[in-house]
């Protein structure tokens, strides 16, 4: 009975009000509050289960721990190593400095990174891409050969890759970003002991035709292409969502009872609390109503990868990736947005029927109060819930 007369809100609110005016409880707006909480998990669950985030090495907490210190890194002989702080890569996973290598009358300049294993870039659970960030200082000419390997098992194992047509339409002083993909048929290797499921350090070497002073500054190296779903811990997930759906129809209840309450007290109402916050609640299944929407729309959805492009933070990168999660989600997100809508308009309605039934306003009294607390109510909610 209590389940019929929730839904015969939906689609009979007048004669459902009446009926719950003669006989207010609370099992209606409880139970309504129990269906938001499950839908609204549910949609969260829908949502969560198809965002995965990329995985990188170092990891989030690590920023790019190594191009920020300069005693990870061994030069070749005459190679002058130090820590850039006024050139380096701005954004959410960098950190505060580069490395910068230079050598003086020289036409090759090399560094390498030992001691970062043993990395997986073998198979399905294996990292996919190498990214790194390079800029050389001078000369002004592109450099001639530019190579990079990835050392396996043991320091004379290797994977090496030629960049130099990486490089070709690369310009000096400005920061050039390289994602390289590994276990591929670009990369040959030394030695058949060389395993892609364990490297153990990097080395990079630039070569120029003629004899000069070179600089050349490294940031932001990682380890990519590994994704991993933004719900690991499920159960704890769903709990605290769930509470959190609880709290937002507790929070909305209580507040818009308690302004319509006063609001109609205060036009000389003789409304009684009881009856009134039972209708509230009631009101509320559209809130229901619209977290089932959500679920519906949101599971036509793709996977959707937030790659590292997204969460590196890095000027103009970040909102090229973002504009892509865009255009996978618009549709989806604009079913969202404008049932948000119908249910603002809908759930003001309910309560300007309540108020109508209770307290024997007119109709235009009626929304005029209705929608006053409706939209105070989203705003002490917005406040208290922190979204």
């Amino acid at each position: 009975m209590f389940a019929y007369g929730i839904f015969k809100v939906i689609y009979a609110p007048h004669k459902a009000f009446k009926e719950i005016i003669q006989n207010p409880k609370y099992l209606g707006p409880i139970l309504a509050m129990i269906l938001f909480a499950v839908a609204n998990t549910g949609f969260i669950y829908t949502l969560v289960s198809k965002t995965y985030i990329e995985q990188t090495l170092p990891t989030a907490k690590q920023l790019d721990e190594w191009t920020e210190n300069y005693t990870l890194w061994t030069p070749t002989l005459g190679v002058n190593i130090t820590e850039n702080y006024d050139d380096y890569i701005n954004g959410t996973y960098y950190g505060n400095k580069s490395i910068e290598f230079s050598i003086a009358n020289s036409t090759q300049i090399s560094m390498q990174l030992n001691d970062i294993g043993p990395i997986n870039c073998l198979g399905p659970d294996g990292y996919k891409n190498l990214s790194l960030r390079t800029k050389w200082i001078s000369p002004e000419d592109e450099p001639e050969n530019v190579t990079i390997y990835l050392l396996s098992t043991t320091l004379s194992d290797y994977f090496y890759y030629n960049l130099t047509g990486n490089f070709s339409n690369f310009t000096p002083n400005i920061w050039n970003n390289l994602t390289i993909p590994l276990e591929s048929e670009k990369w040959l290797n030394n030695s058949a002991v060389a395993n892609w499921g364990s490297i153990i350090g990097l080395n990079l070497e630039f070569a120029w035709r003629e004899k000069t002073n070179l600089t050349v500054l490294i940031d932001g190296l990682f380890f990519r292409g590994v994704f991993k779903p933004l719900m690991e811990n499920v159960a704890s997930y769903m709990f605290n969502f769930s509470v959190l759906a609880f709290m937002q129809f507790i929070i909305t209840w209580v507040f818009l009872g308690g302004i319509l309450y006063i609001m109609t007290k205060a036009f000389g109402a003789k409304t009684v609390w009881r009856p009134l916050l039972v209708l509230v609640g009631s009101a509320l299944i559209t809130l229901f109503v619209q977290a089932a929407i959500n679920v519906a729309a949101y599971s036509t959805l793709p996977t959707i990868y937030y790659r590292f492009e997204l969460i590196g933070g890095v000027g103009g990168e970040s909102e090229v990736a973002y504009g892509k999660i865009l255009e996978e989600t618009w549709f989806v997100s604009l079913i969202s947005r404008y049932t948000q809508i119908g249910v603002y308009v809908w759930t003001i309605a309910l309560c300007a029927i309540a108020t109508r039934l209770l307290a024997e306003f007119s109709w235009a009294k009626s929304f005029l109060v209705a929608t006053v607390a409706y939209f105070a109510t989203m705003l002490a909610t917005s406040f208290i819930l922190g979204f």
